[in-house]
């Protein structure tokens, strides 16, 4: 039994690292030293903190991912950042995407409500239900960078650091799975639900 609890921890780990390789590695290339790239990669990084919006969605995809389990643990949360580039990269060129506020908000609100029922979509359905909000979630972040920064070093910043909140979300994912407290998840995902409503409303 304990042989294969262990088996079970080192699998989630192994999982969370090629998360991290994969979100992480490939765009810290683009992280290179200068000012103007300083600036751009800080102006980034701090993007997905500075709204309450994108910041629970971005908890609530970590939350869900550890829910749904399996190879969703790293897809789901691998698919809304890249997604989220595709998205950014529409916006640098100009390219509309429509009701962009409202997709933002409603991914809130849905993604919330899926960790507080902590409902099991197929990894294709979850993959592609995240990847529409991560769009959204995108367009936003690349119709705000400063007209100072450089497209590439911007996008890496706001990259690492979405990719980094998904992280915190499987994170305590896991943990309140270890402590068999999955009513804490549930709990979250209810007040990220409840958040993306009052923002709605206000």
């Amino acid at each position: 039994m304990k042989d294969t609890v262990m088996i079970k921890d080192t699998s989630i780990k192994s999982k969370c690292a090629v998360l991290a390789a994969l979100c992480l590695l490939p765009l810290a290339a683009f992280a290179h030293t200068g000012a103007g790239a300083t600036t751009g990669f800080a102006a980034g990084f701090v993007h997905p903190f500075s709204g309450v919006d994108h910041l629970l969605a971005m908890l609530a995809v970590g939350l869900w991912a550890t829910q749904l389990g399996g190879r969703a643990l790293w897809a789901v949360p691998a698919t809304f950042v890249t997604v989220m580039l595709l998205g950014a990269g529409l916006a640098m060129f100009s390219a509309p995407v429509p009701l962009v506020e409202a997709g933002i908000l409603t991914s809130v609100l849905v993604l919330g409500a899926l960790v507080a029922t902590a409902f099991p979509l197929p990894l294709a359905a979850g993959a592609l239900l995240v990847g529409v909000f991560a769009l959204f979630h995108g367009h936003a972040h690349g119709s705000e960078m400063p007209l100072s920064a450089a497209g590439l070093v911007y996008s890496a910043g706001f990259a690492i650091a979405t990719a980094l909140l998904h992280l915190v979300g499987m994170a305590a994912g896991i943990a309140v799975q270890r402590l068999n407290r999955q009513t804490l998840a549930r709990f979250a995902g209810g007040a990220i639900a409840a958040g993306g409503l009052y923002l709605a409303i206000a």
